[in-house]
């Protein structure tokens, strides 16, 4: 048995529906994401997780059971606000005192506790400290312990990195996939960050109007998406409408206007004459020069329009001489090499023929 389960869960706000027949199930001790783009409906399920709003339909159930009518401060599922939402007149022990406070815990029963949240989050030396002496990365920290205090079933958090700077950002998730780990909570986290969702999470579901477009671990989503919004939303990725001219044992045959000819991976689904479109990583994609002879069978001549250098990796963007534009990654593993190519360059791009999604219509 899961331990939460999403049974059809439906929720409206006049004429907006902010979550439409949503069914999903939470594994105990699983670190899960709803992501998705803003208004997609992912806070709003959190928000029906942790009690703060009701369904319109469909049921919700923590461990077999109910949790319709029971109030948040009744629910064993805490949750870490983007804000924090720690109360500035204490100190960082007050706050994470508090809760205990509230659930009646005796003075050295809580004086423990707070005691192995603050070792939990390496704040030991920062217990006598106020908010506003603090840190982003340490408010978020706080926050962490204050939920995580008392032992909860699940814990939400909701855009609780949006507020770091990057470098912060990255640290904390390297701590949050520690804590998470360490405490064997299960994480249910939201964000619209792509990045992050894939770096954090054991299973993603990617929303899009109240609904879940995909569900499933980092790895399929970003090397199998099931659809056009999946594909582009996950990472960067080049789209190639063709139609399917071919299919055989290991692949397809794409027509795509004024490529021609494109090899593809295998389709279940795929047959003669239906329209779709490529998916393909930056990548999979080799930049050569336009004299190099090629050595794979999709090769395409067009111009460098632009490259982006971003230290580890150089992103070109090639104009094909049909008008598409396509983006292809390169490592940059010379010393001393910034750059391969030039605006203006002619190249030809080319990749695998296993490389890839084909994506109906």
């Amino acid at each position: 048995m899961a331990l939460l389960e999403l049974r059809n869960i439906s929720r409206r706000f006049g004429p907006i529906e902010a979550a439409q027949d949503v069914s999903l199930n939470i594994e105990a001790g699983e670190f899960f994401t709803l992501l998705g783009p803003s208004g997609c409906g992912k806070t709003t399920i959190l928000r029906m997780i942790a009690g703060f709003d009701e369904p319109d339909e469909g049921a919700l159930f923590l461990d077999g059971q109910a949790l319709a009518g029971i109030p948040p401060e009744r629910r064993p599922i805490h949750t870490v606000f983007q804000s924090y939402a720690l109360f500035p007149h204490l100190t960082v022990s007050g706050n994470i005192a508090f809760p205990l406070e509230m659930a009646g815990k005796s003075g050295d029963e809580i004086k423990r506790l707070v005691n192995n949240a603050l070792a939990l989050v390496h704040l030991e030396d920062k217990g006598m400290a106020y908010p506003h002496e603090l840190s982003g990365g340490q408010k978020q920290r706080v926050a962490l312990a204050r939920a995580l205090v008392n032992k909860p079933r699940v814990l939400l958090l909701d855009e609780s990195l949006a507020a770091l700077d990057a470098k912060l950002r990255e640290l904390m998730r390297e701590e949050l996939i520690a804590l998470q780990r360490e405490v064997g909570i299960t994480f249910i986290f939201v964000t619209h960050d792509q990045q992050e969702a894939l770096a954090l999470s054991h299973r993603i579901a990617v929303m899009n109007k109240g609904r879940i477009e995909q569900l499933d671990t980092p790895e399929v989503l970003y090397s199998a998406p099931k659809n056009r919004f999946v594909a582009d939303f996950i990472g960067n990725i080049n789209l190639i409408d063709a139609q399917v001219l071919a299919t055989h044992g290991h692949g397809l045959d794409l027509a795509a206007p004024g490529l021609g000819q494109i090899a593809a991976p295998a389709h279940d689904s795929a047959t003669v004459g239906t329209r779709g479109a490529l998916a393909i990583r930056p990548e999979h994609l080799r930049v050569i020069h336009a004299s190099s002879p090629p050595t794979l069978k999709n090769h395409f001549v067009g111009t460098v329009r632009e490259y982006i250098y971003l230290g580890d990796v150089t992103v070109y963007k090639v104009k094909l001489d049909n008008g598409t534009t396509l983006e292809a990654l390169t490592t940059n593993a010379a010393p001393g090499k910034a750059h391969f190519h030039e605006v203006g360059d002619r190249v030809g791009v080319e990749w695998r023929h296993d490389a890839g999604v084909y994506l109906h219509t």
